[in-house]
């Protein structure tokens, strides 16, 4: 159940009799009323009618407890409940100043509502109305009112909190609907009201075993209560029910796109000798954790199928993603097929190549395809490529262009998936040979909720990470503010030189473009060479240098012959430097909890202890986040809450679904709950195609179609 169910039953605002049977074609009519403009309605997302009625309130007003007027006091907003005994207006320069006043009263006393600007009001009100005033009282017996509404004797008893007898139901709350300059949440409300009758419209995708299982109202009366409630609790169940909807049809669109993957596309079936995936990992210096192997027993099961894998693949900073990576892609050179990987950066991509060359002993040839790549070695690895020589190719964007072609692409890992669109990341799959997809590897370095998995990810399988390798010491997390803390950081820094071991500098975020980050980064390296780090060998990278120049940099600060590094982001994932000891996150605010995480997984990789040192404001919540917590899933929780799914992910880029009625993290349970039912209404019916699912998937299609797509192959 969703909570108690509330008494959806009962009468709702101007419900005017239909002459027809539920319609999408009513809801669906455009919305053209005199003296709104279209855009003013489009701004807030309202085209239709049906868009209308799901413009739900984002709050609710109380009315009841209204005060009488004797014990109002000038200053205090108040609610009062008074009949209108004589009305006028008051005419001054300009039509904004001009005002209506009507003298109202109750049995406590009397008043001079006063409103501004609301000249048409002087033909609506009638000596007797009986009214709802919201405003703000004023000296010498005025209020000012903010809001109005005319009542009945029984809905004015109620709001002063005398029912009559047998009547026990308090009055509906006031919806609060978001608004904008041009229409006000008092005229969206009217309008609400206007057209609540065309709710009964609207068809029920929830298939009727469904709804009685779970104990939920029908779309109607949810959309009705949900505007207009009786109480803050049935607000809220009615949104709640609207939001199980909502995330349903989600889970059911990527349950199909999943499910039409696996019906329709088939890939190479990877068999390679077991002995050779098992020689190579006795080969490796280190002993791979429990998760590692068993990421790569899942990996190699569903290599060895024709069902394409679609897998994600994510964990904690530094729990070896790379490792579990680079063992797919052998098993795949050692069957005869290739594998792609491909990087967001060329700074990425090169390190990439570095570790899986490191990783692999030579043993299998690989080469780096990015856009600096010389035009000979590029020529030659293109080549290669073709003919089925390569097994294995490193890359960017690069690798998807159309001059990239494989002979028998099996495996596309694709790293920081996130950062890549929908569109490039379909653009490696169909390259695989002979009208076959090759098995997909999604990773990230960011641990995501689940709450995110199951939506923009829910089309994927998911392996997570969590142990770190044997050696692994937690890194201590400082928040230094101001001069005086950044002078403390650099004077670690220069200790931590002295004791041997190295250093991150990482300048502040410039989001305006690579260019400025690069200027920043390279006053600073200026700045400390003459500085605080004088006398010390200080390194420079940054996205703007020639990849020769970076790798240059990058493999002599590896090597121990550059003591500090300062560096802009494209440290953030993928440097593995064991003796740096020490990194310096200057203006820290600028970053995200995500992004701070990777950048502190840059230290902490040998045996010696380690600190990173952000240089900022300590009140932050996601800095104190990150001074309190080392485990990147809390974290990721954490950032999640405090920003909302939209900024964590993106909602364009990262294909993460708009949502106008869920509430996530807040409605995880919802999630779930939407999550196990649509699995079972796929389990039983994969099509959706019994009578009673049929509605269920032509709004799952409507509302969210592109996640319903499969994947081009």
């Amino acid at each position: 159940m969703l909570g108690r169910r509330p008494d959806f039953k009962r009468e709702r605002p101007s419900l005017e009799p239909l002459r027809s049977l539920p319609s999408r074609a009513i809801l669906e009519a455009p919305l053209r009323l005199p003296g709104i403009r279209e855009e003013a309605l489009r701004s807030l997302g309202i085209e239709t009618v049906g868009d209308l009625l799901e413009h739900l309130p984002h709050t609710h007003r109380d009315p009841a407890g209204a005060r009488p007027i004797a014990e109002l006091e000038p200053g205090q907003p108040a609610t009062v409940v008074a009949s209108v005994e004589e009305v006028r207006e008051v005419p001054a320069r300009g039509p904004r100043r001009a005002r209506i006043e009507a003298r109202v009263a109750d049995a406590s006393g009397a008043l001079v509502a006063v409103w501004w600007g609301r000249r048409w009001l002087r033909h609506r009100l009638r000596v007797g109305d009986l009214l709802r005033l919201e405003g703000v009282p004023k000296e010498g017996g005025r209020f000012w009112v903010r809001d109005h509404e005319w009542l009945d004797r029984e809905a004015a008893a109620r709001a002063a909190g005398n029912a009559p007898s047998g009547e026990s139901r308090p009055a509906s709350l006031v919806p609060v609907h978001p608004a904008s300059a041009e229409l006000s949440a008092r005229r969206l409300r009217h309008l609400v009201r206007r057209f609540a009758a065309r709710a009964l419209a609207c068809p029920d995708p929830l298939p009727a075993r469904l709804r009685a299982r779970e104990g939920l109202p029908d779309r109607a009366a949810a959309l009705l209560a949900a505007h207009f409630p009786r109480s803050f609790e049935e607000a809220e169940a009615a949104r709640a029910r609207l939001a199980f909807e909502e995330l349903l049809l989600l889970q059911l669109a990527l349950g199909r796109r999943r499910n039409a993957r696996r019906a329709r596309a088939r890939a190479p079936a990877v068999e390679a000798p077991a002995t050779a995936l098992a020689c190579w990992l006795e080969t490796l210096p280190f002993e791979p954790t429990g998760d590692q192997r068993r990421a790569i027993s899942v990996l190699t099961g569903e290599l060895a199928g024709e069902r394409p894998m679609n897998r994600l693949l994510m964990g904690e900073v530094g729990s070896g993603k790379t490792l579990v990576a680079a063992a797919a892609m052998l098993q795949v050179a050692r069957a005869g097929y290739q594998a792609a990987l491909m990087a967001p950066t060329e700074t990425l991509a090169e390190q990439h190549h570095r570790t899986l060359d490191r990783l692999l002993g030579g043993t299998v040839p690989l080469a780096l395809v990015t856009s600096t790549v010389g035009s000979r070695r590029r020529r030659e690895a293109l080549e290669r490529l073709a003919s089925g020589e390569l097994p294995i190719v490193v890359g960017t964007h690069a690798l998807i262009e159309p001059g990239v072609r494989f002979a028998a692409l099996a495996l596309a890992v694709i790293d920081e998936q996130h950062r890549f669109g929908v569109r490039q990341r379909a653009a490696l799959e169909r390259k695989g040979p002979n009208g076959l997809v090759p098995h997909v590897l999604h990773m990230t370095a960011t641990p995501i909720p689940r709450t995110l998995a199951l939506t923009a990810y829910g089309e994927l399988d998911v392996t997570v990470l969590r142990e770190l390798p044997r050696g692994r010491r937690p890194v201590e997390t400082l928040v230094l503010a101001g001069e005086e803390g950044r002078r403390e950081a650099m004077a670690r820094v220069r200790a931590a030189v002295a004791r041997g071991h190295q250093a991150f500098v990482v300048c502040p975020l410039v989001e305006e473009s690579e260019a400025l980050a690069a200027r920043a980064a390279t006053a600073e390296f200026e700045r400390l060479t003459e500085g605080e780090l004088r006398g010390l060998r200080l390194g420079l990278v940054h996205g703007q240098l020639p990849a020769a120049q970076r790798q240059e940099t990058m493999a002599r600060f590896a090597q121990g012959e550059i003591d500090v590094l300062v560096a802009t982001s494209v440290v953030e994932v993928g440097i593995d430097v064991p003796n740096a000891t020490v990194i310096v996150v200057e203006e820290a605010h600028r970053w995200g909890i995500a992004q701070l995480h990777q950048l502190r997984g840059r230290v902490g990789r040998g045996t010696a202890p380690s600190v990173c040192i952000l240089i900022g404001d300590p009140s932050l919540p996601r800095l104190r986040a990150l001074a309190a917590h080392s485990d990147g899933f809390r974290l990721a929780e954490i950032d999640l809450q405090l920003r909302g799914s939209g900024d964590v992910l993106g909602t364009r880029q990262h294909g993460l679904p708009s949502l106008r009625f869920a509430r996530l993290p807040s409605d995880a349970p919802l999630l779930e709950r939407a999550h196990a039912a649509a699995a079972e209404l796929l389990a039983r019916d994969p099509e959706l195609a019994d009578p009673e699912h049929q509605l269920l998937a032509a709004a799952s299609e409507e509302r969210f179609g592109a996640a319903a797509e499969p994947i081009p192959g």
